[in-house]
């Protein structure tokens, strides 16, 4: 059994979803999510179910099974090739700061409780078209999205994702995260109407307010606020019927650009995904996104 914490904002959920159901998949077993975390956190709300995943919940007795390394070891994985015992699961955690693919990935064993942030297509693209369907919505959408999203398909749509909320309002994610400037958005916008001949852009935001009145552009545009907050998965699915995308140092923005199934998409993204220079990124981005 594979176990897998999810916390977070839906761009996180996703992340640690689609690692665990590889996992669960090359190890032909089952994945379950343990969503406890959910009870004490307050910024953000589970948001999976939305999705067509294959969602099962881990018990109060399968979380008992978890085998808690000492504190010495705490944050590394123990043990890679142990045998396990009873039904003992061994608890892995990965630094929230750590971007970089850990490439014992693929040798981790199928008795397993990850916890962490695994952002980065490596963990599943061997099982890309399988994550691809399984994060499609459950419901149709409603009329106004509907619309919305026959606007977009009709027209060379590029979303413009600005993501400020709780970068802006929480001191300790604004001091990692940072928001992206106006400068990164207007030489983003460049980019885009030098190789899009007849573009639209698309903006999406938690601050429209805040993006109406700051992210002026002379080209079509239309700002996407039907939804806000409590519908955000509606935006992911807006996001990712655009051809082209311009996406924040966010992960909510990253998975509305990979979902696109757009094969000659561009995807432009913030070079400074956080604050401190000394955290490397390399593998957040596929290798066909370009970064300004």
């Amino acid at each position: 059994m594979i176990i897998v914490k999810i916390i977070g904002g839906l761009g996180n959920q996703l992340f640690q979803y689609a690692l665990g159901r590889n996992l669960a998949l090359m190890n032909n077993t089952e994945l379950k999510l343990d969503i406890s975390g959910f009870k004490t956190y307050k910024l953000h709300k589970y948001g999976l179910h939305h999705f067509k995943i294959i969602e099962k919940f881990a018990t109060r007795e399968d979380l008992h099974c978890i085998k808690m390394p000492s504190s010495r070891l705490r944050n590394f994985f123990i043990d890679i090739n142990c045998s396990i015992t009873g039904n003992k699961q061994i608890f892995y955690k990965k630094e929230p700061r750590d971007y970089i693919f850990d490439l014992n990935f693929f040798k981790y064993p199928n008795d397993l409780y990850l916890e962490g942030y695994w952002q980065s297509e490596k963990y599943f693209k061997n099982v890309e078209d399988i994550i691809r369907q399984e994060f499609s919505l459950k419901k149709e959408p409603d009329a106004p999205n509907a619309l919305m999203a026959e606007n977009i398909l009709e027209s060379d749509a590029i979303s413009v994702h600005v993501r400020r909320g709780d970068y802006v309002a929480n001191p300790l994610t604004y001091n990692h995260h940072g928001v992206c400037s106006l400068e990164y958005y207007h030489k983003a916008i460049d980019c885009m109407v030098k190789k899009i001949s007849d573009p639209h852009f698309y903006f999406f935001s938690d601050d429209p307010a805040w993006v109406k009145k700051n992210l002026v552009v002379d080209y079509p545009h239309t700002y996407v606020t039907h939804n806000q907050t409590i519908k955000n998965y509606s935006d992911l699915w807006l996001m990712s019927l655009c051809k082209h995308h311009i996406i924040a140092n966010s992960s909510f923005s990253w998975w509305g650009a990979w979902l696109s199934t757009n094969p000659e998409k561009m995807v432009i993204a913030p070079k400074k995904w956080v604050n401190n220079p000394h955290i490397e990124t390399r593998d957040l981005f596929p290798e066909a996104w370009h970064t300004i």
